[in-house]
């Protein structure tokens, strides 16, 4: 395809740009590392561009730091503002605190204390306005009207477009070596999204056999934020909906259905059940389970449904992941319901010795499950929430078992939650 002459003229400005743009008095050369696991599971050799190592984890001070280095001295004595609510704004305080230059930065009043903090820490005047980015840019624009103090735009600005591309230049040197102009394909999607994007990009391009590199970032987010995060980025376990008769046994039969549709014969891992017993024939259980990736959870899944499973697929279900699988359940009108939590160690086999125990053939009555709750958290130990039918004349005697399974365990029978919202017979 040929380039027109306009197009070919601003590529060769910009590129003059980047040679010349100064990032170093700040930033440094991040190395390229090579990712053993991502490149075994993509088929292609992947390396990251490891900008999470810069000093406020991101390459967004190399772009901050051109553009306010390149103003003029009249501009620098009046001020800079910008509007960010992450990497950006850290960026521009670090480099304006370097050069001496007063910084404003808007930022949105949702903004994480832990951004507002990291701003103010590297000596950024920080001014929270508005509900989300496009207010605070109004905001942001009205003191650069007012105050003829320059902006420093994110991204929309050929020197800050310089500074990030300072990163292109260093794994150019860094990569020359091998066969680079004949395989070498270099994405940057922001932030977190550059492994997702090379995920998708080799799995709907049919890629293998070829270099590819990835710009990290560092985390730039509260704590309790994480949750969110690991919930929906591409991992080793699936969330689904099923449906299983409502009559005692299904429940461990699912169990081994599920734990033992690997191929490879070793038991799969459960890593979430939810299930409260509804006075139906079906029951609807919200679960998930280990996969090594697309096409080994659509095998689970194909011999779910041979087995006669009805399963609803809840990937990209924003409620089921916010909601519904805490909430699978609710009230129950049932005689002889006990209630128990279980530290269940996490080992493989654990949930199995469980099911077992309340379904063993040689006991007269098997105890029923009528609640189970179990969410793997990645701890030694979870809590798990079962409840199950049973004689009061047996509550001893269950116990008795349970001592000898050998896990911890409480009697939540009388709590007030329970008794409150999960059972219709409450106290």
């Amino acid at each position: 395809m040929k380039v027109p002459p306009s197009v070919k003229a601003t590529i060769d400005s910009l590129f003059k740009d980047v040679i010349r743009a100064k990032v170093y008095d700040v930033a440094i050369e991040t190395p390229l590392q090579y990712a053993k696991f991502a490149s075994k599971r993509l088929q292609n050799r992947v390396f990251l561009k490891r900008e999470d190592l810069q000093p406020v984890f991101s390459f967004k001070l190399r772009g901050a730091y051109n553009k306010i280095a390149n103003l003029t001295m009249d501009q620098k004595k009046k001020g800079i503002v910008a509007c960010s609510a992450g990497n950006h704004a850290q960026g521009v305080a670090m480099s304006a605190r370097s050069l001496d230059i007063p910084a404003t930065i808007v930022m949105p009043k949702t903004t994480p204390k832990i951004k507002v903090a990291s701003v103010e820490r590297l000596g950024g005047t920080v001014l929270l306005d508005g509900d989300n980015y496009t207010e605070a840019y109004e905001r942001a624009l009205t003191i650069v009207k007012n105050e003829s103090k320059a902006l420093v735009h994110p991204f929309d600005d050929p020197l800050v477009i310089a500074g990030q591309g300072t990163i292109a230049m260093e794994i150019i040197k860094q990569a020359i070596r091998d066969t680079y102009y004949d395989t070498r394909a270099i994405m940057e999607p922001a932030g977190a999204l550059a492994m997702a994007g090379a995920n998708k990009w080799v799995r709907e391009n049919k890629i293998s056999a070829q270099n590819l590199a990835v710009v990290c970032s560092g985390a730039n987010m509260d704590f309790n934020q994480l949750r969110f995060i690991s919930d929906r980025a591409e991992s080793s376990e699936k969330l689904i909906a099923i449906q299983i008769p409502e009559q005692p046994g299904a429940f461990k039969q699912l169990y081994y259905d599920l734990a033992y549709s690997n191929i490879k014969n070793t038991p799969r891992s459960i890593t979430e059940f939810s299930y409260r017993y509804a006075a139906r024939a079906k029951a609807y259980i919200i679960l998930s389970f280990g996969i090594t990736g697309p096409e080994d959870a659509s095998t689970v899944l194909r011999l779910l449904k041979i087995n006669g499973y009805e399963i609803f697929d809840l990937e990209g279900n924003e409620m089921a992941k916010l909601h519904a699988r805490y909430l699978g359940g609710g009230r129950a009108s049932l005689d002889d319901e006990v209630l128990y939590r279980f530290a269940f160690p996490e080992r493989p086999g654990a949930l199995e010795d469980f099911l077992n125990f309340v379904s063993d053939e040689q006991r007269a009555v098997p105890y029923n499950v009528t609640m189970f709750h179990y969410r793997n958290r990645g701890s030694l130990e979870n809590s798990v929430l079962v409840g199950m039918q049973i004689a009061k004349t047996d509550k001893k005697d269950l116990e008795h078992f349970l001592d000898q399974l050998g896990f911890d365990y409480f009697d939540e029978t009388r709590n007030l939650v329970y008794n409150q919202f999960l059972c219709e017979n409450g106290i």
